[in-house]
């Protein structure tokens, strides 16, 4: 076990890396379930995961050199949505990247939780809530890209962009800190035009698998004051899309 400090967090800042765990984020449930309290600024990081997961319980590589990790956001009365915190995370994520690894063509974020660089998958951000914590769970390609049936994938290394994963996990610590700092401070609208500003742009046409609707395609009209997607359909309704699995149309 390997422990690194986080030079932007708050006392007590640890970034703690394990050599093998079934899941971050499912360990990171399991201690809150248990009673223990898990400060904001710790991280949980796995050389490699053996039962890794995305949302709607996609399985997730746990490619060696990769970053797979998870951290826990404390949410009060006072603070923002909680979904919000996807976009806040996908802020600090892309902010990170491109920190590191300087501009990549059309990398951008995906509503609600992905790093796409061309249209493939870079990273993805995995939200589960236990009470008023809510364990936060990155997953980055930084070495290796798992073979995906549904969708392209491409990691850091395949585009001539290296980085190790200690220094990403460092650096997504410092991002994470800063971006989760001002949520704290209703710093959310701020946040929201930072996010719009990394994503797919307006009119960019989304398809959302609605669980009464089936399939819902129009383009993309931005964000509601509490991060449900917006999509303009054909007929020129707005609708919010508050969940749902989401794809660029053509992908």
């Amino acid at each position: 076990m390997r422990r690194q400090r986080c030079s932007a967090c708050p006392d007590p800042a640890l970034i703690e890396t394990v050599a093998e765990i079934l899941s971050t984020n499912s360990a990171l449930l399991a201690r809150l379930g248990g009673g223990e309290a898990i400060g904001e600024g710790y991280w949980l990081v796995a050389d490699r995961q053996s039962a890794g997961r995305g949302r709607a319980g996609r399985q997730w590589s746990d490619g060696h050199g990769n970053f797979m990790g998870s951290t826990v956001a404390s949410v009060g009365a006072d603070d923002p949505p909680a979904p919000t915190l996807s976009l806040v995370a996908g802020v600090a994520l892309h902010r990170t990247l491109e920190a590191l690894v300087g501009a990549l063509p059309d990398m951008r974020l995906k509503w609600p939780n992905d790093v796409l660089v061309d249209r493939a998958k870079l990273a993805g951000i995995l939200l589960e809530r236990n009470g008023d914590a809510v364990v936060v769970g990155i997953g980055v390609n930084l070495v290796q890209a798992p073979a995906l049936p549904d969708r392209p994938t491409v990691a850091l290394a395949a585009l001539g962009r290296a980085v190790s994963r200690d220094v990403f996990a460092a650096a997504l610590a410092d991002e994470w800190h800063a971006a989760l700092s001002l949520w704290h401070r209703q710093g959310w609208p701020a946040l929201r035009e930072d996010w719009l500003a990394r994503a797919h742009p307006r009119g960019t046409l989304l398809s959302v698998r609605d669980r009464d609707a089936g399939v819902i395609i129009g383009g993309f009209a931005g964000l509601d004051p509490d991060g449900a997607a917006l999509l303009r359909l054909a007929d020129g309704e707005r609708r919010a899309i508050h969940a749902g699995d989401i794809e660029l149309v053509g992908e």
